[in-house]
């Protein structure tokens, strides 16, 4: 397993780290405690989640998530030390209200926020606390224009950077990092914490995929340039480019299937674009889950790919994908694909 570091934190996080968004949902304790030890003996150190998992977020299953990692630390708290772990706190949105009735980064809400995180994971500290998408409007989650600017929004990235550096300076946190964060808030946050002396952000956890390239325009070159780490969720597209939707292998309880309310690669554009992606393996002798999970390790500003799989052999068969190496050949016919059908699934 290859370990990369995430900037001036001074933790080094492997190639591949677990997610774990379906713990709570789609998979049981005892599932997610085999993923978790499986994960341990292939060399992965990294583990993800966030207060509002299980996914698709609902207020029966909030905290669903870190309960199950926190059961899992309470019976092996030797194994603590031997992670790194990611948690993120949740934004403004009209879903979540059961969460808070303000989810705005105040200090207040942040503290309490990170305070149930850490009761739930059974832990005193986070590695790796992170914003889960903006508190202003900006056009994440499938949206790829720029159109509903927020004039009401105030620019609060002081008070912010100054609650999570407390937190650092009271180890209830190691570093902090960013998720589903556009160019413009990335350098505005990096730029801010600079100037002031402040631990800036080291990371920034965005979609990655071969059905979301958008990453590649402005955010790719950032991370490269400013040492920041890039850490790709949905590499799989939610499992459409595992390609078992199109070979009609997929199941009544997968997600797409089961959860209409995540439609973001749901698309016909999408499943156009995997058909092509799915020839494409087939005739280099790949499966599409080594053609798309390649491809994403491959990128050189990935950091680390965030692997989540609802059973164990799910993810057996992800890791192993990962190891595939794909020629430059591969590489030019993926970018034909994606020129003539770009970013389907933003």
């Amino acid at each position: 397993m290859e370990f990369r570091k995430l900037s001036q934190a001074g933790l080094e996080v492997s190639q591949i780290c677990l997610g774990t968004m379906t713990f709570g949902e789609q998979t049981s304790l005892e599932e997610g405690h085999r993923q978790i030890a499986y994960a341990r003996e292939v060399g992965i150190n990294f583990i993800d989640t966030a207060e509002m998992y299980s996914v698709p977020g609902r207020e029966e299953t909030q905290g669903s998530t870190e309960t199950i990692i926190g059961k899992w630390f309470a019976i092996h708290p030797e194994q603590r030390k031997d992670w790194v772990i990611a948690s993120k706190v949740t934004g403004p949105s009209p879903l979540f209200e059961y969460i808070s009735s303000d989810l705005r980064f105040s200090p207040k809400r942040l503290e309490s926020a990170l305070d149930g995180s850490l009761n739930r994971l059974k832990t005193d500290y986070i590695d790796l606390y992170q914003l889960h998408w903006p508190e202003r409007k900006t056009n994440c989650f499938g949206v790829l224009g720029y159109s509903k600017h927020d004039s009401d929004w105030k620019d609060n990235f002081d008070e912010v950077a100054d609650t999570l550096n407390a937190f650092i300076a009271k180890g209830k946190i190691r570093a902090w990092g960013l998720s589903n964060e556009t160019p413009w808030g990335v350098l505005r946050c990096l730029t801010k914490a600079k100037s002031e002396n402040k631990v800036a952000p080291v990371s920034i956890q965005n979609p990655y995929n071969l059905l979301n390239r958008t990453f590649e325009i402005g955010l790719s070159e950032i991370c490269m340039r400013e040492k920041l780490a890039m850490l790709a969720y949905s590499p799989l597209a939610f499992g459409l480019l595992t390609g078992k939707y199109h070979l009609q292998l997929d199941k009544p309880t997968d997600r797409i299937n089961q959860f209409s309310r995540l439609a973001r690669y749901n698309g016909q554009r999408s499943h156009s674009a995997t058909s092509a992606y799915l020839d494409l393996a087939k005739l280099h002798g790949l499966s599409l889950t080594e053609l798309a999970l390649s491809f994403v390790t491959s990128r050189p500003f990935v950091t680390s790919l965030i692997l989540g799989a609802t059973t164990l052999d799910q993810l057996k068969e992800d890791i192993k994908a990962c190891e595939v190496t794909l020629t430059e050949e591969i590489y030019e016919q993926l970018d034909l694909i994606h020129h003539q059908n770009p970013n389907p699934a933003p």
